[in-house]
């Protein structure tokens, strides 16, 4: 059997977490024990927070571009652009990084945490554990939860699955502990030797996280209306309210756009090496030249700050799935490049987390329970922030919110006017997958949305089929077939997840 590599690496000071081979779970019971007998919280805590960026947000955002349609390869038959290839046969590697890299370092935060009298810790590492599970059973549906690596317990080989909805029960108890456990008294404090790089040591922030992630993760359950789970307007309002503030809390990773990946920007030119799109794509590129979808064409201001203009002028994506330009003479210089924009430059931040994406949950909400002024109030204040945020001229901010007053309003407000701009303030972020699936990739909520060109047809055959969930890597299935659902491709990337199942 190939082994498992547990890696030690230094990062202010030793920061340990997981490495491994694709065969990453065929391990030898040696390396198999925990790891936290010697360490301190302190010393855990960054890694904790920077593994969720590269091991969930990144990994569960560049794969289903093809889906999201932000970005565009600009390769023949690119596998997520196409649904095919990998994704059909397992070599997506969201599981891998979440549970080699990602969840582990949160497991030993809690066991940290609570071993020297820091509840803090044991918090903070309960929320980022929040978000790891959310975000990879959002992909996947059913996944390895009860019996996943935890910090104290030698590692399974063979763990059993858990339902989406036990994982999604278990989220919010987590979340629940943590908003608990983050105010009591702990002997070390939680930006000791600076390591709490979101809020450096603010327990409110991190509070106010917690209570967005809630909202999240409730917002979720939009298809349920019967049972313990059943979807809850005045409870995501509530969470809401209590969650992040402003763009002050919003959590998110900055990079140097040094010569290092690790300090660039992953979909910026050098960022963890091919990972950059090469175009934005069409649909995107569209989206923002009436963002507002009006009858007269209102080009949003973002455009010319998220998107770079092409070379021969002007602002035009690539379809997803198309694969090398129609234009090749040009060297696709009549196309937007998809990195060096607001959001794709070597020193851009990564969000996990905003302010607007709060007030876009909080104004679905409110239009589901029929209260559209309170609905519209919100959706402002989320537009409001996201053109703060990506530093929109004061003028042109002004402007389009007029417009936004004149247009839609209260007595106009749509969902589709809250998922598009929650659309482009999530640039990026495998978030986006869930609202596409919860909205049955409506092209009358997101104007212009069609599937990609050359789609996978022997498994997609029909107009109306999308991707519902990701099938398990390859590695996986090879190893704990036993206890797996069914990973046929046309059954798992098929088969919706259990919050997009109407009951």
């Amino acid at each position: 059997m190939k082994q498992i590599i547990y890696t030690l690496f230094t990062c202010i000071a030793s920061i340990f977490f997981f490495s491994c081979s694709e065969d990453y779970f065929d391990v030898n019971s040696s390396v198999t024990a925990p790891t936290t007998e010697s360490l301190e919280p302190q010393y855990r805590i960054k890694g904790a927070i920077e593994n969720m960026f590269t091991g969930i947000i990144y990994r569960g955002s560049r794969e289903v571009l093809g889906i999201t349609q932000y970005g565009s390869q600009n390769v023949a038959n690119y596998y997520s652009e196409t649904w095919s290839s990998f994704l059909t046969t397992g070599r997506y590697f969201l599981w891998q990084n979440a549970y080699v890299y990602s969840l582990p370092n949160t497991a030993d935060l809690i066991v940290l945490g609570e071993k020297h009298n820091s509840p803090n810790f044991t918090a903070v590492g309960k929320i980022l554990r929040a978000y790891g599970f959310g975000t990879t059973t959002d992909q996947y549906g059913a996944i390895v939860f009860n019996e996943t690596y935890d910090g104290e317990s030698s590692l399974n080989l063979t763990p059993e699955f858990d339902d989406q909805k036990t994982v999604y029960q278990g989220i919010a108890t987590m979340l629940d502990e943590a908003i608990v456990e983050i105010n009591q008294p702990s002997e070390i404090a939680l930006n000791e030797d600076g390591g709490d790089v979101f809020y450096s040591g603010n327990k409110e922030q991190w509070t106010r996280l917690a209570y967005a992630l809630k909202a999240r993760y409730l917002n979720h359950l939009s298809k349920k209306s019967a049972g313990d789970m059943a979807y809850d307007a005045d409870a995501i309002i509530e969470a809401c309210s209590k969650a992040l503030q402003s763009n002050a809390d919003n959590a998110f990773r900055s990079y140097g756009g040094g010569e290092a990946e690790n300090d660039r920007q992953p979909f910026a030119v050098g960022g963890y090496g091919s990972s950059r799109v090469d175009y934005f794509s069409h649909f995107f590129v569209e989206l923002l030249k009436n963002s507002l979808n009006l009858s007269t064409t209102y080009e949003d201001p973002r455009l010319k700050i998220i998107v770079p203009e092409a070379v021969n002028g002007g602002y035009q994506g690539v379809k997803t799935g198309q694969g090398p330009l129609p234009d090749n003479s040009t060297g696709g210089d009549n196309y937007s490049l998809g990195n060096g924009g607001y959001y794709t430059s070597p020193t851009s931040p990564t969000y996990m987390m905003t302010y607007s994406e709060v007030k876009y949950i909080e104004a679905e909400a409110r239009f589901r329970k029929g209260d559209m002024a309170g609905a519209y109030t919100a959706l402002k204040a989320g537009v409001q922030a996201d053109f703060e945020k990506a530093s929109v001229d004061s003028i042109d901010t002004a402007n389009y919110i007029a417009t936004m007053d004149d247009e839609v309003g209260a007595t106009g407000i749509t969902l589709s006017h809250i998922m598009i701009q929650k659309y482009i303030t999530l640039l990026f972020d495998p978030e986006t997958w869930v609202d596409m699936r919860r909205m049955d990739y409506s092209n009358t909520i997101y104007p212009g949305l069609e599937r990609p060109v050359n789609v996978n047809l022997s498994i997609f055959p029909d107009s109306n089929d999308w991707i519902q969930a990701m099938m398990y890597e390859y590695n996986e299935e090879d190893r704990n077939y036993e206890n797996m659902p069914d990973n046929t491709p046309n059954v798992r990337l098929t088969t919706p997840v259990w919050w997009n199942v109407v009951e």
